[in-house]
């Protein structure tokens, strides 16, 4: 495998982690077992992470839309992320990994409020890196709440319809001061987004595989990132314009 150029690492990693429910069909085995096969695949991803010294990971949990599957399989998702959280704090600490979270986490479980909120708050100090939970997530709902918030402070006279522009209101997103993804990963073959990060990813690299979760180790994701590096991001710029920026410069001066 070609080697990845340090100097041309994403900054931010966000990944819509599929598959897990047909990694465990394929093997006769219930849901559950995918999902619980799935945490080594994070337990790798983050543990990789860092390593390169990739400063923010954002992973789609649990989204708005998982609410409606069946109560026992929301039940034991929530049990293998409040196990996850209390089973990794160790590591966070050590490997200096701030947690976060994104999302509704007002509609989880009071157990794993709890255990979430403790374990941001235990790894608050930390700066290597920040591994950003998407948690009873959805784009759309986000950016609903955010014209929410808005339309509140006008009403309160602390902001003006003039004022509202793309940075504004992007302060208003969970997000707020988080750096944009420049790469998503989705696994499964999947060709879609599934509501994740839509104002977040309008510049963002996307990267499909096959792969399931489960089975999404360090080399597939090694894989993805040498795709990224050899991508040209160009942001409404010509390549001419990416590639010699100085004589672009000069041209206009």
């Amino acid at each position: 495998m070609e080697r990845l150029n340090p100097d041309k690492l994403p900054q931010h990693v966000a990944i819509i982690m599929d598959g897990n429910g047909r990694w465990a069909k394929k093997r006769n085995l219930n849901r559950i077992a995918g999902h619980q096969k799935g945490i080594e695949s994070v337990r790798d991803v983050v543990r990789t992470s860092r390593e390169l010294g990739i400063k923010w990971l954002t992973l789609y949990a649990f989204s708005e839309e998982n609410w409606r599957r069946p109560k026992y399989e929301i039940d034991t998702l929530m049990d293998l992320l409040n196990r996850y959280l209390k089973g990794e704090l160790k590591e966070m600490l050590d490997n200096g990994i701030r947690l976060a979270c994104i999302g509704q986490t007002e509609k989880l479980p009071q157990e794993v409020q709890r255990t979430l909120w403790q374990t941001i708050e235990k790894t608050a100090h930390n700066k290597e890196m920040t591994l950003i939970l998407a948690l009873s997530y959805g784009g759309r709902q986000e950016i609903v709440q955010s014209v929410r918030n808005m339309l509140e402070d006008i009403e309160k006279g602390k902001l003006t319809v003039k004022q509202i522009t793309e940075e504004r209101l992007s302060k208003y997103l969970y997000t707020a001061g988080i750096p944009y993804p420049d790469l998503l990963i989705r696994t499964s073959g999947e060709y879609r987004i599934s509501n994740f990060l839509l104002w977040q990813m309008a510049y963002t690299e996307i990267f499909i595989t096959p792969t399931l979760w489960p089975d999404f180790r360090r080399e597939r994701y090694l894989e993805a990132l040498l795709d990224y590096q050899k991508r040209e991001r160009r942001f409404g710029y010509t390549g001419e314009q990416i590639i010699h920026p100085k004589q672009e410069k000069t041209q206009h001066k």
